[in-house]
């Protein structure tokens, strides 16, 4: 499989100290979580920044993208979009923008 291409929003980035994207590859079957829990064992000190050390839920003032779909509410067992997948297209994290 692939490694799937995953794009940081900066604060993230400058903690982990890596560039725009980072390739993550994943164990089993490319879900949110799968991608998520790879995320936090390649990079430790992102671990409690995307989501609750406790609970795994995520944070609430970041979301999830994935090919223009919001991930952000569905269940972290969701598959990946077959573009992500296949590396093509990038899975977001993204911190959200308040404002009127």
């Amino acid at each position: 499989m692939p490694a799937i291409r995953v794009v940081l929003p900066q604060h993230l980035r400058t903690l982990a100290r890596v560039g725009a994207d980072v390739l993550i590859d994943v164990d089993g079957p490319a879900t949110v979580r799968s991608v998520l829990d790879a995320i936090e064992s390649t990079y430790p000190v992102l671990r409690g920044t995307i989501r609750d050390h406790g609970t795994l839920k995520r944070r609430p003032f970041l979301r999830f993208f994935a090919c223009e779909e919001d991930l952000s509410l569905l269940p972290p067992e969701t598959p990946l979009p077959p573009p992500v997948v296949s590396g093509d297209e990038p899975f977001y994290v993204i911190g959200a923008i308040a404002g009127g």
